[in-house]
């Protein structure tokens, strides 16, 4: 994928993967626009990058759609929608793998799936008219295979890629490039030092922006930056049983050290 001269939005742009894609995408030639809930952190990557920024809620779509109309009409067409932003609810009682309220749920719900659909619904239609774009969604590991302590993130990450997947099924043949970035443990505020991913190689935002750009420019749909993840999801798919029995050892011995 070229990115000299594109326009390329990032969400969840003021902090962490979102910050990183930013700069990476600024750094191959792109203008980069950065959106995200906090305004203030998504003008002051923008003013770094000499981008542009759009404080919005990924989650309210009438935010999305106005977003997204100011750009391609103020800056230029879209290119490339980084849809990065995300939330991490870990489970209230962590005994307790239901102990998160329906408020929990309709959170992590309304960013962590409907971020991407909001934004899909707006641009996909242009892209067709179009000729082309691309659609990176930041889903994560969780997203393949779970996410131990969140009910929240598990389920919503895993509907995120299912629809990442459909998109990408269903508009191959319109020149629509579809593409989830599905990493385990980085270094940002969202990672516990008690999480899974945590206890098997962290690695740098910067890293995961690398890889997540190589990935869109070599075509891929699976953007594993940390190779073992494919390992780890080859081993669930051909025998679900084993990979649930040594997921319930690996959150017990988690407890046991917490």
């Amino acid at each position: 994928m070229e990115f000299s001269g594109r326009v390329v939005a990032v969400t969840g742009a003021a902090r962490g993967i979102g910050r990183a894609l930013a700069a990476a995408a600024r750094a191959r030639g792109a203008t980069v626009v950065a959106l995200d809930r906090d305004g203030a952190g998504a003008e002051a990557v923008a003013v770094e990058l000499g981008g542009r920024a759009y404080a919005i809620d990924v989650g309210d779509p009438e935010a999305v759609a106005a977003a997204l109309a100011g750009i391609e009409a103020g800056i230029g067409p879209i290119a490339l929608y980084c849809s990065n932003a995300g939330i991490l609810e870990r489970d209230p009682d962590p005994e307790l793998a239901t102990s998160a309220d329906p408020e929990s749920w309709a959170r992590s719900w309304s960013v962590n799936v409907m971020g991407h659909v909001h934004a899909a619904r707006v641009l996909v239609p242009l892209w067709r008219a179009r000729g082309g774009g691309a659609f990176l969604g930041t889903v994560s590991a969780a997203g393949l295979l779970s996410q131990i302590g969140s009910a929240t993130y598990s389920a919503t990450k895993h509907a995120a890629l299912a629809f990442l997947e459909h998109l990408a099924i269903a508009h191959a043949a319109d020149g629509i490039r579809v593409a989830a970035l599905c990493p385990q443990g980085v270094d940002t505020a969202m990672l516990g030092a008690a999480s899974a991913a945590s206890r098997d190689g962290v690695l740098s935002p910067e890293a995961v922006a690398e890889a997540a750009l190589d990935g869109l420019a070599s075509g891929r749909f699976l953007i594993l930056p940390h190779p073992q993840v494919a390992e780890y999801a080859r081993r669930r798919a051909e025998d679900p049983e084993r990979w649930l029995a040594g997921m319930a050892r690996l959150r017990r011995s988690m407890r046991a050290g917490a």
